[in-house]
């Protein structure tokens, strides 16, 4: 009978204790920053890593220009045709490799040489050689052409996309990746009468 009684004088005291703490609660602002910041902090971290890899992929780029214009004044003053380079293989080992660098964000095994001669400037072809979401390397050829040639220098690389879901835009390839290119294109010196080697498809 007296436990009945307590509990019912009780009872509207614990209600009020309920009340006064659910208020309390609702107007407690001590870790506010902390859930604000973990509402966002995934899309934020998300945003950062996409601004620096489209960052590194633009720093790629400029590399590998800086390294088609390199490897072509090779070609151009008819060094590599006296080198005896007769393969693309053999110039990207001992040109394109050399001027990337051996600390390079690049793996020089996955960089593609394209080396061709053209008759004239309104001959050369801007397609990337691109099939069914792939690059296409059948067509690709070392050709450094003699004096007084017009050559092309290209050289591809398949630049690998980690946040896929955020940089649609950036890749370009059906493998999720970025293929980047890098050209050169110039008239060889009158170096003499060196021979043009190699051969193109």
């Amino acid at each position: 009978m007296i436990q009945t009684i307590r509990n019912r004088v009780m009872a509207p005291v614990r209600r009020l204790l309920r009340a006064r703490s659910a208020r309390r609660f609702a107007r407690a602002e001590e870790a506010a920053a902390a859930v604000e910041f973990a509402l966002v902090a995934a899309p934020f971290l998300a945003l950062i890593f996409a601004i620096i890899e489209t960052a590194l992929v633009f720093f790629a780029g400029q590399t590998l220009e800086a390294t088609a214009t390199e490897a072509g004044r090779m070609i151009m003053t008819g060094q590599a045709q006296t080198a005896g380079y007769t393969s693309a293989a053999d110039f990207k080992t001992n040109v394109v490799c050399p001027a990337l660098g051996s600390n390079s964000l690049f793996d020089c095994a996955n960089v593609q040489v394209d080396v061709k001669t053209y008759t004239d400037y309104a001959s050369i072809t801007s397609a990337t050689p691109v099939k069914d979401g792939a690059l296409d390397t059948s067509q690709m050829c070392y050709s450094p052409g003699a004096a007084g040639a017009i050559e092309v220098v290209r050289l591809y690389y398949e630049w690998p996309i980690y946040l896929s879901l955020l940089n649609d835009s950036l890749s370009n390839l059906a493998n999720g990746k970025r293929l980047l290119v890098a050209t050169a294109v110039f008239r060889n010196e009158p170096f003499g009468s060196t021979s043009a080697t190699g051969t193109c498809p």
